[in-house]
């Protein structure tokens, strides 16, 4: 059965992070340089938050916030669906289904260990069916 572990090597466990007290100006500028769709917010170590995209749009653009002078710390979002790295890949893909969320913080027992994506899963099982069809391929085809 794979895990998030799983995922977590072949991806990388590279984590992008700001603090509560970055503004919303600060943490979109990051994730335009980075190419990602969220930020997580930490301080001293530990997990805060998480700053999204859909964040952007329902706390800073439909209530008209000035995202130059808004920090994080009031418009990101503090209550997080977590995964541990152990946890199987198809229970995270019904955890992000169920909930409607692209990002989930993996903590692990050192704190956290890095974040998956939907996009990730998605790749991630892609990749497993494609060796799953070429092993079935092989059996029905090279059958002698």
């Amino acid at each position: 059965m794979a895990t998030v572990r799983d995922i977590l090597a072949r991806k990388g466990s590279a984590v992008v992070t700001t603090t509560a007290q970055a503004t919303v100006l600060e943490a979109a500028q990051l994730m335009n340089a980075r190419g990602i769709g969220a930020v997580l917010v930490t301080e001293n170590g530990l997990l805060k938050g998480i700053f999204t995209e859909r964040d952007v749009l329902r706390r800073i653009v439909a209530e008209q916030r000035d995202p130059a002078t808004t920090p994080l710390q009031d418009v990101m979002t503090t209550r997080l669906l977590t995964t541990r790295p152990e946890t199987a890949v198809e229970e995270c893909a019904v955890l992000m289904t169920t909930h409607r969320i692209r990002h989930l913080p993996v903590l692990g027992p050192s704190g956290l260990e890095g974040v998956v994506t939907i996009g990730d899963i998605l790749a991630f099982q892609n990749a497993e069916q494609a060796v799953t069809i070429a092993h079935l391929n092989s059996y029905v085809y090279d059958v002698r």
